[in-house]
């Protein structure tokens, strides 16, 4: 397994954490805006996760396609950024 990914299981065997904290915080019905700073966290958490991941896609996935020298491989991987890029507009 690739470090990074490793990382990233790491990230969200804590994120798992956080979210059960989360719905312990709902059930004693602690305070709303302590519950909404422990998402904004859980948030952020998981935003690194998906950059992590982008970046190991770009750095293997992308990178290995332009390699390739495969023009239908490349398009399919440059097609796919924008399309993930695109969801990120809306």
């Amino acid at each position: 397994m690739k470090p990074r990914h490793k990382d990233c299981l790491s990230r969200l065997s804590r994120i798992e954490g956080q979210v059960r904290g989360v719905a312990r915080m709902i059930e004693e019905q602690r305070y709303c805006i302590d519950i909404l700073t422990q998402m904004r966290a859980i948030k952020a958490a998981l935003n690194k996760v998906e950059s992590e991941i982008l970046k190991d896609h770009a750095d293997h996935c992308v990178a290995d396609a332009i390699k390739s020298g495969d023009a239908k491989e490349q398009t399919e991987k440059f097609n796919e950024l924008v399309e993930l890029i695109g969801r990120y507009k809306q």
